[in-house]
């Protein structure tokens, strides 16, 4: 009998086993990774495109360009595409991030048969219509002008410009932007982009026999090239100089805070161990700015920071909204914690809360096979491969006060940092 008075035995968490994807590639160029899970009665279908910029680093055009791909083809309306997937119970998704535009059905097997088509003719024959574009022009002009009125909006935005110039990750939404979008610009981009010898497919779940050469079929033999394969320009972006940028809002009764910098991306072998002491000192909800900001001192709901890996670059980034009045006490707790992480040696105690948070983390996501596919694909498009976990994971588990302070006084400088505060100011503000 179970004696529930005793604690159960407690294991560390060790190396984590992901699964391998089969890989195929079909005549004409389209890459397919296959994650397979016959227990599954669904089915993932992944079509991720390179962002391809061509003489611009134009964002909002493939913003545009994804959101627009399922509103009509040569031979669907939007409203008959909606129809046709609703009908299956699908999902259909189109997904815009800074390096890569994508696609994504989710459907039944038993009904994958009859929704693939409706796939293949927006990879195809997608037309951008006139009127659905100048519907999206207006619906999103009137986004940005409440968007506008927010003030975590207007610093995200003053963040990323700053940090990365006129290149595609530092370009944001303007009025006059979305007058100058056209149709032809639209099709001019699809037709480039939006080619089998540009995209990775990554299916995942029951991709039977029969599953893959009905896809075959459809994207291998029916979906053929545009002409050769575009170059991937690598971006160019202004040199950092550490700056304070600060917007008034007479009114706002709270600030919001963006604090940054560019940094190293997923590449780097110094990722991991920077992960682990982004975690420690904002990452998660027990982290010291946490404690510090929130649970102390009682200035903000949130409190947190990140370091994003991008394609051709990476940045860290903190981010909170506070009180007027507690603005400056807020940057200078957060300048106190920068100076404690660097030069006061980490408890043996809170490393380990960390890593076993951090492992935790990891071992949590991978619930199903569509977890293992998306472990695959954060790592595949910078060339790296499945081992890149274990010596992730590898990393957490050893790492020491000594680690710690190394990381955080190459990477963790606080007078390097990009400060972007909109609220409203105080003459001894700084």
């Amino acid at each position: 009998m179970l004696n529930r008075v005793i604690a159960p035995l407690r294991h560390d968490i060790q190396d984590i086993t992901l699964v391998q994807p089969d890989e195929v590639v079909f005549d004409n160029g389209l890459r397919v990774f296959v994650f397979s899970a016959p227990t599954q009665e669904l089915v993932k279908a992944e079509f991720i495109f390179q962002n391809i910029f061509d003489g611009s680093e134009n964002s909002l055009l493939h913003t545009c360009a994804c959101q627009m791909l399922k509103e009509g083809t040569k031979t669907r309306t939007s409203t008959q595409i909606a129809a046709e997937i609703d009908f299956y119970g699908a999902y259909l998704m189109p997904e815009y991030s800074f390096d890569q535009t994508a696609l994504t059905l989710y459907s039944l097997n038993k009904h994958l048969s009859a929704v693939l088509p409706v796939v293949h003719d927006i990879l195809n024959d997608a037309i951008f219509p006139e009127v659905e574009l100048e519907t999206y022009i207006r619906n999103n002009k009137q986004t940005l002008q409440i968007s506008l009125q927010k003030n975590d909006y207007v610093a995200r935005r003053l963040f990323f410009k700053n940090l990365f110039g006129e290149s595609r990750y530092g370009q944001v939404p303007t009025e006059e932007a979305y007058e100058k979008l056209n149709r032809d610009d639209l099709i001019a981009l699809y037709q480039k982009q939006v080619q089998p010898q540009n995209c990775t497919l990554i299916l995942s779940g029951n991709i039977t026999d029969e599953v893959l050469a009905e896809i075959r079929e459809l994207f291998g033999i029916q979906w053929q090239n545009n002409g050769g394969a575009s170059r991937i320009v690598t971006p160019e972006f202004p040199a950092f100089v550490p700056t304070t940028v600060w917007e008034e809002r007479a009114e706002a009764l709270q600030s919001a805070i963006r604090l940054g910098m560019p940094a190293i991306n997923r590449t780097h072998p110094d990722f991991p161990a920077i992960q682990f002491v982004n975690t420690l000192i904002g990452g998660y909800f027990g982290s010291r700015l946490m404690r510090n900001i929130r649970e102390k001192k009682g200035f903000t709901y949130s409190i947190g920071s990140a370091f994003a890996s991008l394609l051709h670059t990476g940045f860290f980034t903190i981010a909170t909204e506070v009180g007027v009045d507690s603005t400056q006490a807020t940057l200078l707790e957060i300048e106190k914690e920068f100076r404690v992480l660097r030069d006061t040696a980490v408890s043996e105690e809170e490393i380990a809360l960390v890593r076993n948070y951090m492992l935790g983390s990891i071992l949590g996501s991978i619930e199903s096979v569509f977890s293992h596919a998306d472990k695959f694909k954060a790592v595949y498009f910078y060339g790296l491969d499945l081992s890149y976990y274990t010596r992730y994971n590898e990393i957490i588990r050893n790492m020491t006060a000594a680690d710690v302070q190394r990381i955080a006084n190459m990477y963790f400088d606080y007078d390097n940092l990009l400060k972007v505060i909109v609220g409203k100011s105080f003459s001894n503000f700084f």
